[in-house]
């Protein structure tokens, strides 16, 4: 797994008189900024701009929790060889309790390793901050719109589209995590030729279903959804649409059609645990005027023209290469003029600080117009983030497997997750970030072996689970457990990757990736496992007691954190398995 693409801190918290978060890392950092002030202060060191960041974590586990390589940068503004520099900031280090030891190495670093009895004591911390452990308030409650999916409803969910659907829930998750308001919300694309395609489909097959002779429309849907809905409407409708002129009866169905079809991919996203707070729908942006507005505001802007008997978008006007239809020489919008209104809609009408697409690589030459469209209605364009996600390579036995059947139906994300569950399907598309392509092994996703990670992260939350009953029913009660008992190397380690959760929070949220998720939660159950081998934790020896006790506080916090992750990535935390 690739690391966080941030500086990554291990985030140790401790309790203000203001029960507000304290981060061993910004304990360091304070602590190095003052011991540089002081260097300054007293004409040791000359005054210059401190470039960031100022900590980071090391390769190695030789070199500290934390390094500094400020030294090396500021070798050539201070005039100073950077072992001089190092040696005269660690010199006036302050002293603090969570910081066991300061040292410089060559060329130049300056390294902090934290106390062990002050991480031991994070247990604490960690049990009475409860299910919140991890929440961090980088976002200050700024109003976020997270908008994924959002397909066509003109069939049901399929694979392709499972993997936007796992990332945009996810990242939901971990962005209110991270202190942001957050809304989840579904684009109804209910206009538009495709639209009035799958209308017509229905209308024939609706025809069939009453016995009557029907053609499909040339490039109609045939998937048997299609034939499925038709049966119901029968049943619900009667034959009231026959005495309908066509179009008045197209209307009508694709009306009912619609419900129907937005009621299934409801319910199939709910089956991959995605809910949406709003599910908005394309066509009220038309009847509620907004989209004549928009399109106002950029001709009176200047930003609209009118060629070859359609209306135009002239981003070149904002540095593109090329000019975008707006509006069709048949009067209709384009999806392209529908989104800028769309967004206009969320950002100005609705007012949200930011907004985060989530689209299909095949919408990437959408990109730069949406930017273009941002500026040409006066908003910032770091107000509104376009994340793709590239296509899912489904595996079984070594061979790929077909996506469309001969009928031409895809695979649907239902068929998926009842092979393999909802918590495979999650895990695994998140394992990889959302711009590369990915294989998805449905061998492995089904395997309950430890080969198989899914199985591997919750087998270590049940065996915590079955460990907490075996101390339960040897009666033994940890709440007067002592940390400081808490010494061994494995038992710190795990201590420490625990402890990470906050700062990874906050830098999944700064970088929007929550797929990171999957492989922390890797590197912590393998910790525990490690600890669990090497670290016996109820025994019957009278004498082990305190350590049982201590341990079981660790074992408490541990499940606590696992848990989280595993909420977080909107899966099960099995008591057993």
């Amino acid at each position: 797994m690739a690391p966080v693409p941030a500086v990554c801190y291990f985030l140790l918290m401790v309790k203000t008189d203001r029960n507000c978060p304290v981060y061993a890392h910004q304990r360091v950092e304070r602590a190095l900024r003052k011991a540089i002030a002081e260097t300054q202060a007293r004409g040791l060191l000359p005054r210059v701009e401190l470039p960031g960041p100022v900590i980071e974590r090391p390769q190695g586990r030789g070199h500290g929790d934390y390094s500094s390589s400020l030294p090396l940068k500021l070798a050539r503004p201070m005039r100073k060889s950077p072992m001089d520099i190092a040696g005269l900031i660690a010199a006036e280090m302050p002293r603090d309790e969570a910081i066991g030891r300061v040292d410089v190495a060559r060329p130049g670093f300056i390294n902090f390793t934290l106390s062990p009895a002050w991480i031991a004591q994070q247990v604490d911390t960690i049990l009475d901050s409860g299910p919140s452990f991890g929440n961090v308030n980088a976002g200050a409650g700024q109003r976020v719109q997270v908008e994924f999916v959002s397909v066509n409803p003109n069939g049901p969910i399929h694979v392709g589209h499972a993997r936007g659907a796992v990332f945009g829930s996810a990242l939901a998750n971990v962005m209110e995590a991270a202190g942001y308001e957050v809304e989840r919300e579904y684009y109804v694309n209910d206009g538009g030729n495709q639209m009035a395609l799958f209308y017509r489909s229905l209308h024939a097959r609706y025809l069939q279903a009453l016995g009557r002779d029907a053609e499909l429309p040339e490039g109609g849907y045939r998937g048997g959804y299609l034939v499925d809905f038709a049966r119901e409407i029968v049943e619900e409708e009667g034959d009231r649409f026959l005495s309908m002129p066509d179009e008045e009866a197209v209307t009508g169905l694709g009306e009912v059609g619609l419900r129907k079809m937005i009621d299934l991919i409801r319910q199939d996203l709910r089956e991959l645990r995605v809910e949406y707070d709003v599910w908005f729908i394309e066509q009220s942006l038309y009847s509620d005027g907004l989209f004549g507005k928009v399109a106002a505001l950029l001709e009176e802007s200047g930003y609209l023209t009118e060629r070859d008997g359609a209306v135009w978008f002239r981003s070149t006007l904002l540095g593109d290469e090329k000019d975008k239809v707006f509006i069709r020489s048949n009067k209709a919008p384009t999806y392209f003029a529908s989104d800028a209104a769309y967004h206009y809609n969320k950002l100005v009408t609705r007012g949200f600080d930011r907004v985060i697409d989530i689209w299909g690589a095949d919408h990437q030459g959408n990109v730069p117009f949406m930017k273009a469209m941002m500026t040409a209605l006066g908003l910032s364009q770091d107000r509104l983030d376009l994340l793709l996600y590239q296509l899912v390579t489904l595996r079984r036995g070594g061979e790929t497997v077909r996506l469309a059947t001969r009928a031409g139906e895809l695979v649907t994300l239902k068929e998926l997750v009842d092979e393999v569950g909802p918590d495979a399907c999650r895990f695994f598309f998140l394992t990889r970030s959302p711009d590369s392509q990915m294989e998805f092994d449905l061998d492995l996703a089904a395997q309950q072996s430890k080969e198989n990670p899914v199985y591997y992260v919750q087998y270590a939350h049940a065996r915590i689970c079955g460990i907490q009953k075996l101390a339960g029913e040897r009666g033994i009660d940890h709440g007067d457990g002592r940390v400081l008992l808490l010494t061994h190397e494995a038992e710190l380690d795990l201590l420490k990757k625990m402890l990470q959760l906050p700062e990874l929070i906050e830098a999944m949220a700064a970088n929007l990736s929550p797929h990171y998720l999957t492989s922390y939660s890797l590197e912590l159950a393998t910790l525990y496992h490690r600890f669990n081998d090497s670290c016996r934790v109820v025994s019957g020896a009278p004498e082990d007691l305190p350590v049982s006790k201590a341990r079981l506080k660790l074992v408490a916090a541990a499940r606590a954190v696992l848990a989280r992750c595993l909420g977080l990535m909107l899966m099960d935390a099995p008591e057993q398995m």
